[in-house]
């Protein structure tokens, strides 16, 4: 634990002034208090699918209110404003000062503490995951947030054909096919943690062919939609008429795909869905496989585990999951899943880019400077 220092910095934040226009906010931190520790930004991920809602104010947020009471929003009561100062969640840090004695100054954390340049944490309320000395820090923007979601999502799937007997991450896919729909982050994590976890065959399913290359540079079965789910019947087989896949991992936010993934399952099987739908689902078609096969669909989110297993799994658990998988597949993660990195200060310019350009892209990284 480092000796109190009466210091005062600037800390900067990335976010967005107004519809289209990203911007730089700031404000002033002072001493650090008792028990809390002091981050330096070393890398923080963009995750365009969620961000980028902002910046085209499509964002539900921007439209209505949240009501946690009643788990319901309320519309025409916005519950965010623009300017929109902090956005983000995937950072990896290093500790600059520590007032607690699990942290000390040098530490490499992952943590979800947003596009800022600096922060002040409270380890006792925060998830703060130290970095072994194996993996590469670039690599720690995933350990907090988005490797435990998409953790979360094989946790669900498990859980689907378990119950709560699982006992660790995957018991539920070993020895079975999985079929992954959207090569973003999120479904080529999960499709990652399913092959860890021992399925016997791993698809994932995109439009994309950059995506899908990426993929396949990763060991893993790439198709387009229409081809997996076609794959899927005709290849996962359990007799009789009874096809297709048991769980369906769902990471894209198209209503397309979402019925793509239905298409695939055999029947009375689940899509375990992870996708944000902040445009709708109005070319969901529930009239057909839904309800002839008497299909589930569960959503699984990273602020709710399975029921049952709330108390053998939390977040953290999750985090170590995706540290023992950046463990073992590190450099392949990094080589085929980061494909832009930019200085901190260009991205406002870059996002701009983004929008306009729309360039083929994985994983955005902002990086601060030295």
């Amino acid at each position: 634990m480092s000796e109190h220092r009466p210091e005062h910095r600037h800390v900067r934040s990335l976010g967005v002034e107004r519809p289209g226009q990203a911007y730089f906010a700031g404000y002033d931190e002072g001493p650090l208090p008792e028990h809390l520790v002091r981050l330096d930004l070393l890398y923080t991920g963009f995750s365009a699918g969620t961000e980028l809602t902002f910046v085209k104010n499509t964002n539900p947020y921007l439209h209505s209110r949240w009501d946690a009471g009643r788990g319901v929003f309320v519309g025409g009561e916005a519950s965010a404003h623009f300017p929109v100062p902090f956005l983000g969640y995937m950072e990896c840090a290093r500790v600059s000062e520590s007032r607690t004695y699990d942290y000390t100054p040098g530490d490499v954390v992952g943590a979800t503490f947003g596009h800022k340049t600096g922060h002040t944490a409270d380890p006792f309320h925060e998830l703060l995951v130290k970095l072994p000395a194996d993996v590469d820090p670039i690599l720690g923007i995933y350990v907090a947030q988005m490797g435990p979601i998409a953790a979360n999502g094989i946790l669900h799937a498990d859980a689907e054909l378990l119950g709560p007997n699982v006992v660790g991450l995957g018991d539920g896919v070993r020895g079975r096919p999985a079929l992954v729909i959207g090569a973003g982050i999120v479904g080529m994590l999960t499709a990652l943690f399913a092959q860890a976890a021992g399925a016997s065959e791993v698809v994932i399913a995109d439009p994309s062919p950059f995506r899908r290359l990426r993929a396949e540079c990763l060991g893993l079965t790439a198709m387009t939609e229409d081809e997996a789910w076609a794959h899927a019947k005709a290849r996962w087989h359990h007799g009789g008429d009874d096809r297709g896949a048991d769980v369906v991992f769902q990471t894209r936010a198209d209503a397309a795909s979402l019925h793509a993934a239905m298409r695939a399952l055999r029947p009375q099987g689940t899509v375990i869905d992870l996708a944000f739908y902040q445009g709708g689902a109005d070319r969901l078609r529930l009239g057909e496989e839904f309800h002839h096969n008497g299909l589930n669909l569960r959503c699984a989110q990273i602020n709710r585990v399975p029921r049952g297993l709330a108390q053998q799994w939390d977040r953290r658990r999750l985090a170590n999951e995706t540290v023992k998988l950046l463990q073992a597949r590190g450099d392949e993660i990094k080589a085929q899943l980061i494909t832009h990195v930019v200085p901190y200060d260009d991205a406002p310019a870059f996002i701009d880019r983004l929008v306009r350009e729309r360039p083929e892209f994985l994983q955005i990284v902002f990086k601060a400077g030295d």
